[in-house]
């Protein structure tokens, strides 16, 4: 078994209604996925011969509002940020998440299992100068430290034009009117991509947070927007993909997106959509309650098909 993790940041579970772009905005792929219902609370505990839909606790025991420092720390090593910090910490990590990174994060624990590992976002050049000067400053996500402390390769835009790699907004119009010189493609060819590059790896993972920004930003024609590219590229994706063999885990940090109304974020849950083997996903959704519970539900999926006698590890097999 493979497991491909799709990160969409800030984005909750919240109820249908005028502000939430999961229920006002057509969302023909999801709906199809989910027996008919949009992707918002009255959803939750669906599950059917293709998906189930759970959702996740990011608040994790403490008060406040979830924020994407710790959750996204907390998604990505399994471990309780904010009770670390002592709160909810917003932004970039800091030393103390930096270093919980180093020491827990997926790629880390998986690739010491022998499992190949890939983050799939490819880079602007801008980014590769910071990177031979060992990144520095404190202004880089939770994902870019993941991927730096689990020594694993970063995608330049190069990668990115053969097709070995996804950008942020999946369509890459964000580049193309930045000037470079790269290729825009559909949601659908974006979603295609990414199912086949995860049948090239035991765990992959992407990252998309437009749904973030357009949060705090309020725009309805926007939201309205990363919604349908998310519709099409995650259906897609679930069409070309082989869900015999990979499982598809789509996940949040926090809510923010589906309360339009205002550009906080959210105590909603989040979704923790799975896709693939139902067997699999009946004994992995009692499992997962909370962010922290990702990173065991990937490695339970991973040693779905335990090794046998004298392999080294679980991702040894191929």
């Amino acid at each position: 078994m493979r497991v491909l993790l799709i990160f969409i940041d800030g984005v909750g579970l919240g109820g249908a209604g005028p502000n939430n772009p999961f229920s006002f905005a057509p969302t023909p792929q999801l709906e199809k996925l989910l027996s008919g219902k949009p992707l918002t609370r009255e959803a939750v505990g669906l599950s059917n011969e293709k998906a189930t839909l759970l959702g996740l606790d990011p608040l994790l025991g403490v008060p406040g509002l979830p924020q994407s420092a710790t959750g996204q720390t907390s998604l990505f090593t399994g471990e309780n940020a904010p009770r670390l910090l002592g709160g909810h910490l917003k932004g970039f990590p800091i030393s103390p998440l930096k270093e919980l990174l180093r020491r827990r994060g997926i790629f880390s624990q998986l690739r010491g299992l022998g499992c190949r590992c890939a983050f799939i976002n490819a880079y602007r050049p801008v980014f590769f100068d910071l990177l031979a000067r060992g990144l520095p400053g404190d202004h880089y996500s939770c994902s870019t430290w993941l991927t730096y402390y689990g020594g694993l390769s970063f995608r330049d835009l190069e990668a990115l034009r053969r097709g070995e790699a996804l950008y942020m907004d999946i369509t890459n119009e964000t580049l193309a009117q930045m000037g470079f010189d790269v290729p825009r493609i559909s949601p659908e060819e974006g979603g295609a991509r990414l199912a086949r590059l995860a049948g090239d790896y035991h765990f992959c993972l992407f990252e998309y947070f437009l749904t973030d920004l357009v949060g705090h930003s309020g725009d309805r024609e926007q939201a309205a927007r990363v919604v349908d590219i998310l519709d099409r590229f995650l259906g897609a994706l679930l069409a070309e993909i082989d869900l015999q063999n990979i499982l598809v885990i789509v996940v949040s940090d926090h809510g923010n997106l589906e309360e339009l109304d205002h550009s906080e974020h959210t105590a909603n849950p989040v979704p923790g959509l799975l896709a693939g083997s139902p067997e699999l996903r009946r004994r992995l959704a009692g499992r997962l309650k909370d962010l922290t519970h990702i990173v065991p539900a990937v490695k339970a999926a991973l040693a779905e098909e335990m090794p046998p006698p004298g392999r080294r590890s679980l991702c040894e097999r191929d």
